[in-house]
């Protein structure tokens, strides 16, 4: 049943790599239609009668294990339809162990787990390796099938590990035509154990049909699951809005002996009564950084994972706006439309728009996973200001650009250049970081680490969890508290303020940022950035994930740091794996044209080696000027949470983590970030950061000094990537060395114990 356009169903069990494998078949099927089904969608009873429209199915990989019928879904009853509606079947991982222990095969666990590591793959060159040469592939599994002599599956293709001695990498039914492989052809890593398989299986699956199906006349209309590739559109609120030209204001100035924070102190930056927001390239490669001159009515919208409405603020009046049919995305999404600069010449990023946080619960509707029992609503979920009014400092050039959206602000513009240029030219300097008795921790302030031992405990339920197949890599975190007394002898002055300053000179990083966003105030030294994107026209989504990092020391040269990452299988996995799952979303947000431009590259910054990959993606030549312009946000939201923060199958990884930690994660590993009027957008990854709540605006009224009630309650997140090869004192080492770059700040110096 040779189509002009043939139909392939994909069943995915909730992997995060489903849809590079539906890229894949793109790629080997030429012209193919892809229609991507849940394992658990449909009974085999509702899916029997739409099989004739299908050329083919192909099962994708997933957490857990193929005997467990909640996690394999309809795919074990595929393997048993009735000769009239049988058709090609080809098993990817999950996928293999069904379609062996269906026809006796018996699933055992490897004694040595692969996870993100790429093997030998021996074969005869025989069936769907017929015209495949020396074949390096990808695994990610922890369980395998061993076949007996009597068996009705017949081995295609074997590895042979140190460890676990002969493992077998792909099989065949002895005369159904059902075909299946381990190894994961769809990774960035495996070579022609990839396309040229799933090519000869298209030729296989070709040739059986012709001779054993009836023809079908397909069907325009037939629609089964969700078409790939697919972006969802971003829906309208139902309230047209008036057609608006949109224009930028700016002028230049160079003024390269001022520094950076005294400009932000311009803006009050130093004052703890108002709002502000800096995102600051405090090192290479870091190039802008962004300042909001916010207005006294400057829009404030937050918003709690759960709510019906977002809330939105502008001056002393705060409102509840009905999300209705939409979710938040979207209500941000028909706010910004409207706002569109379509055109203008300025080269900075960011002319205005969206500044602030998402944080790492927002991901959780993504992934249809419910919140387990908020107790309590303290940091907004989604916490932005519309910035209309922005100063960007070129710290290449030394250029300082000052912006507005605002019609006819020039004055406003002017006034700012004469004053910076006379703030240049004075004696003073900015508020520095005051006296270490000021910013070190009092007597009565308290430091609560993470128990050490149920930290560890953590780590080895997430080795069982990785064992047992229910995630290749699970990235646990914990949280650190600090509680400071208020000294009111401080007045309204910022000491947030001061922290930062301080931690932008102990751990100067290209992601930075300063947020008080009531009631939250962020402080972050990110080194990574999650997602960034281009204006229109052509825009082009890149996601740089860091997973490897080396400290700069005495005898640390290039060469010692990439022995230490590039050459370390352990590090190459964890960034193997994240690279694999980014790819999923950026191939189920773009479609095909996703790219990785750069695989496990060691990279140096101000004080660390890092091991990075980038990956890029761009849509598809027939997109509208309005999807060009929403297309980042939707790559943002369908990424998220960050999956360098999750780990690999996303959801599932999620849902463990969720039951593994002590509680919400907050405003920690989320991003932080800005959506531009432009169409573009650059978010970083909320990591070596610290944030604290206030449950009221700072006022000028001095505060009891040491109460209970009068204290500064910060938060401090950190963790790491456990994977299979994770040693459980190596990895508590780890999370402890990255609580100490944004300790310091704190006054806090290492050694630490807990």
């Amino acid at each position: 049943m040779a189509l002009n356009a043939p139909r392939i169903l994909l069943v995915d069990s909730y992997d995060s790599f489903t849809h590079n494998l539906a890229a894949l078949c793109r790629r080997s099927i030429p012209n193919c239609q892809i229609h991507i089904v849940k394992n658990d969608e449909l009974s085999i009873q509702q899916l029997r009668p739409h099989l004739k429209h299908f050329s083919a199915v192909v099962v994708g990989p997933g957490p857990g294990s193929p005997d467990n019928p909640a996690d394999i879904g309809v795919v074990c009853d595929l393997w048993h339809l009735d000769d009239e509606d049988i058709l090609p079947i080809f098993g990817v991982c999950l996928g293999l162990q069904s379609l062996g222990i269906e026809f006796g095969a018996e699933l055992k666990r490897l004694h040595a787990v692969k996870h993100g590591q790429i093997s030998q793959i021996h074969h005869a060159g025989t069936e769907i390796f017929k015209g495949v040469g020396d074949t390096r592939a990808v695994r990610y599994h922890s369980l395998h099938v061993t076949i007996p002599s009597a068996s009705e599956i017949q081995q295609l293709a074997w590895a042979q590990d140190e460890e676990n001695g002969r493992v077998v990498m792909a099989i065949k039914h002895s005369f159904k035509p059902f075909w299946a492989v381990q190894y994961h052809p769809e990774s960035v890593c495996t070579d022609d154990g990839g396309w040229g398989v799933l090519r000869n299986f298209w030729t296989l699956a070709t040739s059986w049909s012709e001779s054993r199906r009836s023809p079908n006349t397909p069907d325009p209309e037939f629609h089964l699951g969700t078409l790939w590739p697919h972006i969802p559109p971003t829906r309208e609120s139902s309230t047209p809005s008036e057609p608006r030209t949109n224009s930028v204001l700016t002028t230049k100035i160079q003024l390269p002996q001022l520094p950076l924070t005294q400009i932000c102190e311009y803006f009050g930056a130093a004052d703890e009564e108002s709002k502000f927001v800096l995102l600051d390239s405090a090192a290479n490669p870091g190039r802008f950084s962004i300042i909001g001159a916010l207005l006294p009515n400057t829009l404030h919208v937050t918003h709690y994972v759960g709510d019906t409405f977002v809330s939105v603020s502008q001056g002393e009046s705060t409102t509840s706006e009905s999300l209705d049919t939409l979710d938040v995305w979207g209500w941000l999404a028909n706010y910004m439309r409207p706002r569109h600069v379509h055109q203008h010449e300025s080269p900075t990023p960011f002319w205005g728009g969206f500044v602030g946080y998402f944080s790492y619960e927002v991901g959780y509707p993504i992934l249809q996973i419910p919140l387990q029992g908020r107790k309590q609503r303290k940091h907004p979920d989604v916490n932005l200001v519309f910035v209309e009014r922005s100063v960007v400092v070129d710290n290449e050039t030394k250029e300082i650009h000052i912006q507005s959206l605002i019609p006819n602000d020039e004055e406003w513009i002017g006034k700012v250049a004469r004053d910076l240029t006379r703030l240049s030219r004075s004696p003073s300097s900015p508020t520095s970081p005051r006296s270490s008795s000021v910013l070190s921790l009092s007597p009565l302030s308290s430091v609560r680490l993470p128990d050490k031992q149920r930290y560890i405990s953590r780590i080895k339920q997430a080795l069982e969890h990785l064992y047992a197949g229910d995630s290749y890599e699970l990235c646990l975190t914990a949280q650190t508290r600090i509680s400071i007394p208020y000294n009111s002898s401080i007045s309204n002055t910022s000491t947030s303020w001061e922290r930062y300053q301080s931690l932008r000179k102990s751990n100067p990083a290209p992601h930075s940022a300063y947020f008080r966003l009531h009631p939250t105030t962020l402080m972050s030294s990110s080194p990574e950035r999650f997602l960034s994107f281009s204006r229109p026209p052509n825009p082009m989504c890149q996601l740089r994930p860091i997973k490897g990092t080396v400290r700069k020391g005495p005898g640390i040269t290039r060469a010692v740091a990439e022995e230490l990452l590039a050459g370390s299988p352990k590090e190459v996995a964890e960034n193997l794996m994240i690279v694999d799952l980014i790819r999923h979303d950026l191939h189920g947000a773009l479609g095909e044209n996703v790219n990785v431009t750069k695989f496990c590259g060691v990279e140096e910054y101000e004080t660390v080696w890092q091991l990075v990959s980038v990956i890029e993606g761009t849509p598809g030549a027939s997109a509208s000027r309005q999807e060009e312009f929403d297309l980042g946000w939707n790559v943002l939201k369908s990424s998220f949470p960050p999956g360098s923060m999750t780990g690999a199958p996303k959801k599932r990884s999620v849902e463990i983590l969720q039951n593994l930690e002590d509680g919400e994660r907050e405003v920690y590993s989320g991003v932080f970030g800005y959506w531009c009027v432009g169409g573009s957008g650059d978010w970083s990854v909320t990591i070596r950061s610290c944030f604290k709540y206030e449950d009221a605006p700072a006022t000028k009224t001095p505060r009891p000094p040491y109460e209970d009630t009068a204290t500064e309650e910060w938060a401090i997140g950190a963790g790491g990537a456990i994977t299979a090869l994770s040693d459980p004192e190596a990895e508590w080492d780890e999370m402890v060395l990255k609580l100490q770059s944004v300790l310091r700040s704190f006054g806090i110096t290492p050694p630490l114990s807990s």
